[in-house]
C-alpha cells in the first residue's frame, strides 16, 4: 500500500475511532502503522499516557483485516483496560471480544466465533496464556493465524519494570513461536532506558549477544503532560493528611482518584470522606467484580467525586476528563507514580496532582519487596520436590508443594510462573510438573533487580522533597531526553496548595483514626495435604472445634493504630503500653456479644519471644473484664517462634503440637477469652481454639493486639 493511500485509509479509521472529523495521525503513529501494515515489523512504542497508543493497534487492525489478515491478539493486563478497549474498538467498527477470568461462560462461544472469522480483535489476559487448555489447544492456532500481536503495558514483561508480572514473561515464548511475517506491537507509557532495552530484547528475533534494539523499531517520544500540575504536601501525621483530604477534595477540579497503598486504607478513607458528605467509593483488588464495574461507571459519569483506590485501578482506566489524582502515601518508585498520575488530564486543559507522603510508606514498600523472587535454596528445593514427585506420574498442586517449601502461597505461585517461562516446570491440568531441563538460579540478576528497587524507593523519597521541577524530575527518572522545567508544578510556581488542614478537621480525623477494632476471622478449613508433614488434619474444621470471630486493635498496616503496633513489635519485650491498654478496653466495650456469650474466663497463649507482653495482656484483660485467668497454653514443643509463618501448611505443622493446655478441667463449660499478641496466619489461634473446645470450652473468643 502506498504511503499516501495508507495515511488516507488510516485516518479514516482514526476518525471513526475518536469520533472527530478533524482527527489526524501523529507522525510516530503513522510511522508505527506503516511499519506494522506495510513492513510487518516488530515495533515498541514508548509514549506518554493519552498519546494515542491504542489508536495505533486498532487502526492497524482495521487495515490488516482489509488485506485479509487474521484477527489481532491483544494481551492486556487489566479488566478495566479490556472493557474500555472493546468500547473503543466498536466505535471504529472493529469487532472485539475478550477472554478473561470474569467471563468463563463465554469462552467456548468466543473460540467458535474466532474460528468462523467473526472476530477482528481478541483481548486476553496474560494469565490466560498459561492456562493449560488455552495454551495447548487454542493459542497455537490463534497465533499461527493472527494478523497482529499486541502487548499492551509492555513494561510488565520486564522484571526491571515497576509492575513486573510473571505471566507476562510467557509472551516471549508466544513471540518466538510466531510464524515469520506476523507484525508485533508493544506499547507502554512507563519504561526507562533499561526497561526499553529489556522489552526490545524480548521482542526481537536476533542472535544472542547482538544489540537488543537492532531489529525492533523503537518509537519513543516526550513524556511531557501539559495539563498536569504537580505538587506535594508534607504533613507529619496521618490525621493531618486525612483532614487535608477532607478539606481540599471538594475544591479539586471535576472528579478523580485518591490512591492509597493498602486495601484497609481505602475503606477507612472512603468512610471518613463520606462522613464529611463527600460522595466517594472504595475500590481495590478485593472489591467484587459487579461493584468494581459500578464504581468505575460512577466515576466515568461523574456521579461521585472520587474513587478511593489501590493500584488495582491503574493501567487502562480511561476517563479523559479526570480532573485530579491524589496519593495518600507514595508508590515505591517515580516510574510507578508517573504511570498512576497519567490517568489525569487526558482531555482537559488542567488537572491537579497531589502527593501526601507518609512515614508509613516505607513499611508498605518493604512488605511488597518481601514478595520478590525467592532465595536460591527455596527455589531449588521446590524443583527437587517436583522432580521427585514426577516419578509417580501425577502433577503436584500448589497447595501440596506448599507443605514442602517455606513460601507464602502468592510468592510460591509467582515463582512457579517464572520457572514455567524459563522451562524448568510446566503447568498442567491438576498442578505443576518438573520438565527435567537444567535451570540455574541467576543470583546476580535478582540482586541487581532488588538493588534497582531500593534505588527507586530512594528516588521517590527524593521526589517528595525536591525543590526542582517535579515533572522534570519524573521525566528524568524515565530517561526522557527532553525533560525540562514544566512551569506548572508547585516548585515552578504554577500550583499553590493549602499547606495545613483546619484544626477542627484534624481533631475529627484523629478521632476516626483513633477508633480501634477489627475483626479476626477464624480459620474454617485445614490446609491441603497436611499428611505430607505428618499432621492428620484435613478438610473442614468442625464447628464445635472452631473459634468464634475475634477482635484485634488493628492491622499492622492500618492508618490509625498501625504505627503504634509496628513500633511495639519492633521494640523490646515489655508490658502493654498504656495507649494500647485503652484501645483494648474500647475494643471490648464495642464488642457486640449477647450477655450469654460474654467470656467468663481468660486463657493466654505463652510466647517465647514476648513472654512479658502476653502475660501482661492476659492478666490485664482478666482484671478489666473481672473474670479469672483459667489457665494457659504453655509452649512444650520444639518449634522456634514464628517457625513456618511463610505459609499456612508449614505454620500449622509448626504449631500443631507446640502447646499444652496446663489445666484442661479449668475450661470445661467456660466461655473463653483467648488472648495473644498478634495474628499472622491464624493457625496458632485455630490450634488453640481446637484444644480448648476439645477440653470442653463452650466457646472461644480470640482477642489480640494486631493482625499482620
Amino acid at each position: 500500500m502506498s504511503d499516501d493511500s495508507l495515511r488516507e485509509q488510516a485516518e479514516r479509521h482514526l476518525r471513526a475511532l475518536v469520533r472527530r472529523e478533524d482527527a489526524t495521525l501523529h507522525p510516530d503513529q503513522l510511522t508505527a502503522i506503516e511499519a506494522l501494515v506495510n513492513d510487518r515489523r516488530r515495533v515498541l512504542v514508548v509514549q506518554r499516557t493519552g498519546w494515542g497508543k491504542s489508536a495505533v493497534y486498532f487502526v492497524a487492525t482495521a487495515l490488516l483485516r482489509q488485506q485479509g489478515s487474521g484477527p489481532s491478539v491483544i494481551v492486556s493486563p487489566l479488566l478495566a483496560l479490556m472493557r474500555n478497549q472493546i468500547a473503543a474498538a466498536e466505535r471504529a467498527g472493529v469487532r472485539a471480544v475478550t477472554i478473561n477470568s470474569a467471563n468463563p461462560e463465554q469462552w467456548r462461544a468466543t473460540y467458535d466465533a474466532i474460528g468462523r472469522g467473526e472476530v477482528d480483535v481478541l483481548l486476553v489476559s496474560p494469565e490466560r496464556l498459561n492456562n493449560p487448555e488455552f495454551r495447548d489447544r487454542v493459542l497455537p492456532d490463534l497465533a499461527a493465524g493472527a494478523g497482529l500481536v499486541v502487548i499492551d503495558e509492555a513494561h510488565c514483561i520486564s522484571d526491571w519494570g515497576h509492575d513486573f508480572r510473571p505471566d507476562y514473561r510467557r509472551i516471549r515464548t508466544l513471540l518466538a513461536d510466531l510464524p515469520h511475517g506476523i507484525p508485533v506491537l508493544a506499547t507502554t507509557a512507563t519504561a526507562n532506558a533499561r526497561v526499553t532495552a529489556d522489552v526490545a530484547d524480548q521482542l526481537g528475533q536476533r542472535d544472542e549477544g547482538t544489540d537488543p534494539l537492532a531489529d525492533v523499531l523503537v518509537l519513543r517520544g516526550s513524556l511531557d503532560r501539559t495539563s498536569l500540575h504537580l505538587g506535594v504536601v508534607a504533613l507529619p501525621t496521618q490525621a493531618e493528611r486525612l483532614a487535608w483530604l477532607a478539606d481540599q477534595l471538594p475544591g479539586l477540579p471535576g472528579s478523580g482518584i485518591v490512591y492509597c497503598l493498602t486495601v484497609a486504607a481505602t475503606q477507612l478513607v472512603a468512610d471518613h470522606l463520606r462522613a464529611h458528605g463527600i460522595e466517594v467509593r472504595a475500590y481495590s483488588g478485593q472489591t467484587e467484580q459487579a461493584e468494581r464495574l459500578a464504581a468505575e461507571d460512577d466515576l466515568a459519569n461523574n456521579r461521585i467525586k472520587a474513587l478511593i483506590a489501590t493500584s488495582a485501578l491503574g493501567m487502562g482506566f480511561d476517563k479523559p476528563d479526570l480532573g485530579f489524582v491524589v496519593h495518600l502515601g507514595a508508590p515505591p518508585s517515580p516510574i510507578a507514580y508517573y504511570q498512576q498520575v497519567g490517568r489525569a488530564g487526558r482531555g482537559v486543559e488542567r488537572a491537579t496532582v497531589v502527593l501526601l507522603p507518609g512515614r508509613e510508606d516505607r513499611d508498605v514498600w518493604d512488605y511488597f519487596a518481601s514478595l520478590a523472587f525467592p532465595p536460591g535454596d527455596d527455589v531449588l528445593e521446590a524443583l527437587r520436590v517436583l522432580a521427585e514427585h514426577a516419578e509417580g506420574g501425577a502433577p503436584m498442586s500448589t497447595a501440596t508443594l506448599e507443605t514442602y517449601v517455606p513460601l507464602r502461597r502468592t510468592r510460591l505461585e509467582a515463582m512457579l510462573k517464572v520457572l514455567d517461562v524459563d522451562g524448568a516446570v510446566r503447568r498442567v491440568r491438576g498442578g505443576w510438573e518438573a520438565t527435567g531441563r537444567d535451570w540455574r538460579y541467576d543470583a546476580d540478576r535478582y540482586t541487581r533487580v532488588a538493588e534497582t528497587r531500593q534505588a527507586e524507593q530512594q528516588a521517590m523519597l527524593a521526589y517528595a522533597s525536591t525543590e526542582r521541577c517535579r515533572l522534570q524530575y519524573l521525566r528524568e527518572q524515565l530517561d526522557d531526553p527532553e525533560a525540562a522545567p514544566c512551569g506548572r508544578c508547585d516548585t515552578c510556581g504554577g500550583l499553590t496548595l493549602a499547606r495545613a488542614p483546619a484544626a477542627g478537621s484534624v481533631n475529627v480525623a484523629a478521632e476516626r483514626l483513633g477508633r480501634p477494632g477489627t475483626t479476626v476471622e477464624p480459620r474454617r478449613l485445614w490446609p491441603t495435604a497436611m499428611t505430607n508433614l505428618g499432621i492428620e488434619l484435613t478438610g473442614r474444621i468442625p464447628s464445635d472445634e472452631q473459634a468464634a470471630p475475634g477482635r484485634a486493635v488493628a492491622r499492622l498496616t492500618d492508618l490509625g493504630w498501625g504505627r503504634q503496633l509496628r513500633e511495639l513489635f519492633d521494640g523490646p519485650d515489655d508490658d502493654v503500653p498504656v495507649p494500647l491498654r485503652r484501645a483494648l478496653a474500647d475494643v471490648l466495650a464495642a464488642w457486640d456479644l449477647a450477655p450469654g456469650e460474654r467470656p467468663d474466663g481468660v486463657v493466654g497463649i505463652d510466647s517465647t519471644s514476648r513472654p512479658m507482653l502476653v502475660a501482661h495482656l492476659a492478666d490485664g484483660m482478666a482484671r478489666f473484664t473481672r473474670v479469672p485467668v483459667l489457665t494457659r497454653l504453655a509452649v512444650t514443643g520444639g518449634s522456634p517462634p514464628g517457625a513456618g509463618a511463610m505459609n499456612s501448611a508449614q505454620r500449622l505443622a509448626a504449631v500443631a503440637s507446640r502447646y499444652t493446655l496446663l489445666e484442661p478441667l479449668a475450661v470445661a463449660g467456660r466461655r473463653v477469652l483467648l488472648v495473644d499478641d498478634r495474628v499472622v496466619t491464624g493457625w496458632t489461634l485455630a490450634v488453640a481454639a481446637r484444644t480448648l473446645r476439645r477440653a470442653g470450652a463452650a466457646s472461644v473468643h480470640p482477642l489480640v493486639l494486631a493482625v499482620g
